[in-house]
């Protein structure tokens, strides 16, 4: 399963970067607002993430009819040949999905809740689909249910639509999502670090350096 960073502050990118262990980067639009008081516009912090992180990096469309969608779209892909076009679920966005894969440029079709517009995705060609568990979650739904449903739907057909878990809110979700078989988990820097802690890791690090400063010796 890949990792993603779900963000758009540069410094957490970085750090999460050189763990070794990330593979591409999500934003959206109120992921970009919180950086606003950097002084930097949407186009230059994508620009700058695709800079740092050679993997997918998905940047959203903000308009919700089909031209617009387009106009956006290919200003977008023009940034860096890494970047993923995020497109809203709805019959404008499909219809730009379809005519943007012909085009060359990969989707990620976003704000996705049912197995029903994930199909309808992959049909209309998304090259990622963006299923929000975490929300699902808190409407008092089972959001991994949602990855399962995607994944038997998307091997009985073989789609090769990769399916993303977007919403995450804790090291579950991340575990979960590998079990089932997702592609892609993209993770809130605080997840992360949470994915590497544990108190037992702790406790017998701090063994290990108690008895070797008994031997008062150095590795060189």
């Amino acid at each position: 399963m890949e990792i993603f960073i779900d963000t758009a502050n540069i410094d957490e990118i970085r750090q999460a970067n050189d763990w070794g262990i990330l593979d591409g980067v999500t934003t959206n639009p109120s992921l970009v607002a919180k950086e606003k008081d950097k002084g930097k516009d949407f186009k230059a912090i994508v620009k700058e993430i695709c800079e740092l992180v050679h993997g997918d990096i998905s940047a959203e469309v903000v308009a919700t009819r089909y031209e617009a969608i387009m106009h956006e779209a290919r200003i977008l892909a023009k940034i860096h040949k890494n970047v993923v076009v995020k497109v809203p679920l709805t019959p404008d966005g499909l219809k730009a999905v379809k005519t943007l894969k012909a085009e060359g440029t990969r989707t990620n079709v976003t704000l996705c809740f049912s197995a029903n517009q994930a199909l309808l995705a992959a049909k209309a060609g998304a090259y990622i689909i963006s299923p929000f568990v975490g929300r699902l979650d808190d409407a008092g739904h089972d959001g991994m249910e949602i990855i399962e449903e995607i994944r038997e739907i998307y091997d009985n057909y073989k789609f090769d639509t990769k399916i993303l878990v977007a919403s995450v809110r804790n090291p579950l979700h991340v575990k979960q999502a590998a079990l089932i078989g997702a592609d892609i988990a993209t993770i809130p820097f605080k997840v992360l670090e949470q994915l590497y802690k544990h108190p037992l890791t702790d406790a017998g690090l701090k063994q290990f350096l108690d008895d070797w400063a008994k031997l008062g010796q150095q590795i060189k």
